[in-house]
């Protein structure tokens, strides 16, 4: 029986794993995010650009040790079509995320999912870090959930850039 049950685990985490770390394109949802600033921006309205939709939290130990490398990464490659929105998630308050934001110097677009309907566009996230990386053609090509490899997503961005 124990057997059985381990089986039954190692295919589950299996499959996740390659879901999350799937290369297969797929398009990324129509949504409209709420920008910390009042702005709407409608996520198709970034194609041509390659976007990392990254789904955080502050009280989330992975994502604040993550921020300094999404700010180097938005501040590298900005300027060739690099785009990155840091999605706070809807349990999050408001006045945390602001004060985050501020003490931080965030230089990318930080919105607010008060409702949790993005996340529940994004296939229902409810973990954090969750990262998708968004082609120029708006398919999300990459997934990420907790800790990355920097040089892979690196990588993986530069490659979107080129293509």
């Amino acid at each position: 029986m124990k057997k059985i049950v381990a089986l039954i685990v190692l295919v589950v985490v299996g499959g996740l794993t390659t879901w999350f770390v799937s290369t297969r394109a797929t398009p990324a949802p129509d949504v409209t995010l709420n920008a910390l600033s009042g702005q709407k921006i409608a996520l198709s309205e970034l194609r041509g650009k390659v976007v990392l939709v990254k789904f955080w939290a502050t009280n989330c130990v992975s994502c604040v040790a993550q921020m300094p490398d999404n700010i180097e990464n938005y501040n590298k490659y900005h300027a060739q079509g690099f785009d990155l929105i840091a999605v706070a998630m809807e349990y999050d308050p408001i006045n945390f995320v602001q004060k985050f934001v501020e003490t931080r110097k965030l230089p990318f677009t930080v919105a607010l999912d008060t409702q949790g309907t993005v996340a529940k566009a994004f296939g229902d996230v409810k973990l954090t870090p969750m990262a998708f990386l968004i082609d120029k053609n708006g398919d999300i090509i990459k997934r990420y959930l907790g800790l990355y490899d920097k040089t892979e997503l690196r990588k993986s961005i530069e490659k979107a850039l080129a293509s």
